[in-house]
């Protein structure tokens, strides 16, 4: 069964010429990623094989807990670039310019398998736990709620712990639910054996109406988790953002990285949906493209 696809376009470019730093050591890039066992890390460990290979640009991957620390980290020059969801950016008053749109997070509701849960109103008077603390399920996860017409602070009881920590509760009865902002399958997910999807895909209306245009309709394929059943769920953009210090050699680098390796920076299990082609690397909404970045879109599109 395939699970892995490429990036739609992006391999139809050729493989980029020129190093960082002209003939020295390769720049070194720290990039805040998020939990192990999630598809930020993954992304960023592919990424980083892929860049010592081509010796252009080193990347380092910080292990975080996800969107929120990453905005924070950026910002105060613990990193050089950040993976987050487009949505945790809407509050960030820092600085910082975009490298590309890279893939597209699917939100995913997870019940025990023989839980009564069937929609999001369902979840009142439960305990919940909306992504761990800094991750940017914790911010989108309040406004899925919120467009369900579930208040986050009276409904429902939510805590913020790490995935693995969540479906430990979950499995266990500690927690009734967990919302996770990430790739199709997730390992950590026993998807259909101890616990289900929850349908989510009538909220991606509401939510665009009250919070804008950042999420989208999308499905998890009915093979994703060997469930037979496809589900509908919302999705959200993910950015790859930089400092502006960074330097215009690293930032083309990278971008070459993006473009022209794109089908090995797939994480082996991602449902190939999820991964955006060419065309949408650019879209990264309010956040300008670092000058580096767009000299090298400019470059392959003319």
């Amino acid at each position: 069964m395939m699970r892995r696809r490429k990036f739609l376009a992006l391999t139809v470019f050729g493989v980029a010429a020129g190093a960082v730093g002209c003939g020295g050591s390769p720049e070194r890039v720290r990039v805040a990623s998020g939990e192990v066992g999630g598809f930020y890390q993954a992304f960023a460990e592919l990424l980083a094989t892929v860049a010592a290979e081509v010796g252009t640009v080193r990347i380092d991957p910080v292990t975080t807990s996800g969107s929120q620390e990453n905005l924070a980290m950026l910002a105060n020059g613990q990193v050089d670039a950040a993976l987050t969801l487009a949505d945790s950016v809407q509050s960030e008053r820092a600085p910082m310019v975009a490298l590309g749109r890279v893939y597209e997070n699917y939100l995913q509701l997870v019940v025990r398998s023989d839980a009564p849960i069937q929609q999001v109103t369902d979840l009142r008077g439960t305990r919940v736990n909306l992504g761990a603390a800094g991750s940017g399920a914790a911010v989108t996860g309040e406004r899925l709620l919120w467009a369900a017409g579930v208040n986050p602070v009276s409904d429902v009881d939510v805590s913020h712990r790490p995935l693995r920590d969540a479906v430990a509760g979950v499995e266990s009865g500690e927690l009734d639910a967990l919302l996770w902002a990430g790739g199709v399958p997730t390992d950590a997910l026993d998807v259909p054996q101890r616990l289900r999807l929850v349908e989510l895909g009538e909220l991606a209306a509401p939510m665009r109406e009250r919070f804008g245009h950042l999420y989208d309709l999308v499905e998890i394929p009915a093979d994703a988790y060997a469930s037979g059943r496809s589900v509908r769920t919302v999705g959200v953009a993910n950015l790859l953002l930089a400092a502006p210090t960074m330097s215009d050699a690293a930032a083309g680098a990278i971008v070459d990285l993006l473009v022209s390796y794109a089908d090995r920076l797939v994480p082996a299990e991602a449902a190939g949906t999820q991964f955006l082609d060419t065309r949408s690397l650019i879209g990264t909404d309010s956040i300008p493209l670092h000058p580096g970045a767009a000299a090298v879109y400019r470059r392959r599109h003319g």
